[in-house]
């Protein structure tokens, strides 16, 4: 974990709790020595902030490549350790980064979503294969954690939980009785379901046993 991360972590972590009242579950969830996907519901830009303020390992994402052309934003974003992407094309190069990046030992970021879908059930937006095929050539496990928040948009000074779900472990996504688009399609809807199971239970009111008030 390079110093400039852990510097912003602090102050990411700082901000969280104070500005979004972030509130960690499950934390002890945490694959702890081994690399993983972090495999997550998208509601704002800042889900980045509170993902990687709350986990202890160091999470590298991937970055519109629009975001690499602003010089401000494109140093903040590699020091952090962003990878560029192609959302508009299939970018092959992002995705053979992410899995040098697992294989080498480092966690990564990734919103099935692929975009922000704010005030949205995650259970009933499209989802995108990339964490399959990215989970299945690295041969890493995937963390399950959602964001629940009232109306399922981040907002200041609104009680915001990061959840943790329990890890899928690499053996438990190897389904080999599919290959291909197959194989990445049950492998993203194993994990998302997952995120989904997560978010149906914490955004119950605290009466019926979930989270929001």
């Amino acid at each position: 974990m390079n110093k400039f991360y852990t510097r912003t972590k602090k102050l990411l972590g700082g901000l969280a709790l104070k500005v979004f009242r972030v509130r960690s579950i499950n934390l002890e969830k945490e694959p702890q020595g081994v690399p993983f996907i972090v495999c997550c519901n998208h509601t704002s830009a800042l889900d980045v902030a509170v993902i990687s303020s709350a986990l202890k390992s160091q999470v590298r994402y991937l970055s519109k490549k629009e975001v690499f052309r602003v010089p401000i934003l494109a140093s903040f974003a590699k020091s952090m350790g962003a990878i560029p992407v192609d959302r508009g094309g299939s970018d092959v190069g992002a995705v053979k980064k992410s899995i040098e990046i697992l294989k080498g030992g480092e966690c990564m970021g990734i919103f099935p979503q692929g975009t922000r879908r704010k005030k949205q059930d995650p259970s009933k937006t499209p989802t995108k294969n990339g964490i399959g095929m990215i989970a299945s050539r690295s041969g890493v496990g995937i963390l399950p954690v959602c964001i629940i928040t009232k109306k399922n948009k981040l907002s200041m000074f609104r009680k915001t939980y990061f959840v943790v779900g329990d890890f899928i472990p690499p053996e438990a996504l190897e389904f080999p009785e599919l290959s291909g688009k197959e194989k990445y399609d049950e492998i993203t809807a194993l994990a998302f379901g997952k995120v989904c199971e997560l978010y149906h239970k914490g955004a119950l009111p605290k009466a019926n046993g979930g989270l929001l008030e």
